[in-house]
Parts: structure tokens; C-alpha cells; sequence
């Protein structure tokens, strides 16, 4: 017998199954999103590639490194086990067996949330619910870890992008090296 959770993540899967692109694909963003590297990555080129925004891409990276950063030890405090239920599958490898909340999630949402503000454009809100869903394709977390991800994602981006500004003037006056930065 299947809980909802794992209902949701069968029917997911079986939906699929006849499209072996999507499980690549969902590989492909979990790499690209381990460890948050990824977005901090597009932050760094958003940085370089636009001066003017520089600061909004620094915050976005921050943003998306640290909900990273808190996802993890909410795992770890939470100690949720991942789906393991032979009725899934799991298409990825996982440097955990904790899945609440998803770290992906979690960061991806930090990211875009950030990028739709330092470009005053959308469109990059639409990266969270593609990873929130690959997620449940890969079979590696459930509807509400990728949920309670993308709104530590979504508060840690607001967060950054409210106090940031202000964290980072003090530590330019205390740290001169982080003039150079901005």
C-alpha cells in the first residue's frame, strides 16, 4: 500500500515512463543543482557579464548558497528518509538518505526568486517548479519536501534581497577588501 505521497511520485513516474528524456533531464538538473553550485555558477556569470546589476547578481548567489546551507541542517534536524518504496524509482544518486526539505528545491527557488529581481523579468521563476518536479521524478523526494523547499527558497531570496544590501555596506566599511567586489 502506496501513502499519497508515494501515490503522487507512482503516478509521476508511470506518467513518464514512456519518455526516457525526462528522466535525463531530471539527472542533468540534479547535477547542476547539487550543492547549490550551479546557480551560484549563473550568479558569478550574471556578476561578470552585468556590472551594473553586480549587486543583485552577489545577493542572488548568496541567497541561493544559503538556503542551501539551511536546508541541510533542517535535514538534519528533521531527519525525514527519502521515498523507499519499490513501487519508485530512484534515478539519482544522493550525497543523503535525509529528504526534508529539497535542497534543490530549495536553492532553485533562492535562485530564480533572485534572478527575477535582478532582472525585473519572470521567466526565471519558472526554473522552481521544473526542479520541484524533477525531483519527484527522480524519486528522491516527496510533494512536500520540494514544497517546503521552494518556500525556504522562496523567504531566504527575500531575505537576502531585503537585509543584503545592508550587510554588505557594513562589512565593505569593516572589510576593505569587499570594495573591490562591488
Amino acid at each position: 500500500m502506496l501513502t499519497t505521497e508515494e501515490q503522487i511520485l507512482h503516478d509521476i513516474q508511470e506518467a513518464l515512463r514512456p519518455y526516457p528524456w525526462t528522466v535525463k533531464a531530471a539527472q542533468k538538473l540534479s547535477f547542476f543543482g547539487e550543492h547549490s553550485w550551479g546557480w551560484v555558477a549563473l550568479s558569478a556569470a550574471g556578476y561578470f557579464a552585468q556590472p551594473k546589476k553586480k549587486e543583485g547578481w552577489l545577493l542572488t548567489g548568496l541567497a541561493a548558497f544559503g538556503a542551501h546551507a539551511a536546508s541541510v541542517i533542517i535535514k538534519r534536524i528533521v531527519r525525514r528518509p527519502r521515498p523507499n518504496n519499490p513501487a519508485i524509482d530512484v534515478n539519482v544518486k544522493t550525497p543523503s538518505q535525509l529528504s526534508f526539505p529539497s535542497s534543490h528545491s530549495t536553492s532553485t527557488t533562492a535562485w530564480a526568486a533572485g534572478a527575477a529581481t535582478v532582472l525585473r523579468n519572470p521567466a526565471p521563476l519558472l526554473l522552481a517548479p521544473i526542479m520541484m518536479f524533477s525531483r519527484m521524478l527522480a524519486g528522491v523526494h516527496y510533494p512536500t519536501d520540494v514544497t517546503a523547499g521552494a518556500v525556504l527558497g522562496g523567504a531566504s531570496s527575500i531575505f537576502m534581497h531585503k537585509i543584503g544590501k545592508k550587510v554588505l555596506d557594513q562589512c565593505r566599511q569593516n572589510v576593505p577588501l569587499l570594495n573591490k567586489l562591488s
